[in-house]
């Protein structure tokens, strides 16, 4: 039984350039992740647009959300409320009590982008859904950051927490998808 789903991009995933890319042009920490879903773009596209803290929440599995108090689960279903993202919108960000993200670039139902500034580091996020044939998608998520000062760090420490967390996304999605 494997633990974590796939989060590998294939090598043409890494070497392409993704919306968002130019936001962190000179980015010290690139970190991408890919996992495919047994679902059309259109279907996936409304729970990426609702993802956040204090909106449809970080979609885990239930085996990992049994041990979240009920309040903190992220939803189970796609809610209208949180469908209207905008270019300029804030998401307030699970990194701290006032970290957020801000929508820089949304094409629905292909790509979302966001930036936002962590301790002296420029962050872009790029969401990027693409169809596959028969009716899958294939999500790719790219995490560009500069300037770090402990590079290292964050890419082991930074870079372990994306792989687990990512890896719980896919399989969360997994579970709520029709």
């Amino acid at each position: 039984m494997r633990l974590l789903p796939e989060t590998r991009t294939t090598p043409d995933e890494t070497r392409a350039a993704l919306p968002g890319d130019d936001l962190v042009p000179d980015a010290a920490v690139v970190m991408d992740r890919a996992f495919t879903l047994a679902a059309r773009p259109e279907t996936v596209w409304p729970w990426f647009a609702q993802l956040g803290k204090q909106r449809g929440g970080w979609y885990f599995p239930r085996s990992v959300e049994r041990f979240i108090p009920p309040s903190r689960r992220a939803a189970r279903a796609v809610d209208g409320r949180w469908q209207g993202l905008r270019v300029g919108d804030q998401v307030p960000d699970y990194g701290g009590p006032h970290e957020t993200f801000t929508v820089a670039a949304i094409d629905p139902p292909t790509s979302l982008v966001y930036s936002s500034k962590r301790r002296g580091a420029d962050v872009s996020w790029s969401i990027n859904l693409r169809p596959l044939p028969p009716g899958g998608t294939r999500v790719q998520l790219r995490l560009r950051m500069g300037p770090v000062k402990q590079r290292w760090l964050v890419e082991s420490v930074g870079g372990l927490f994306d792989l687990l967390t990512i890896a719980g996304l896919a399989a969360g999605l997994r579970e709520r998808l029709p």
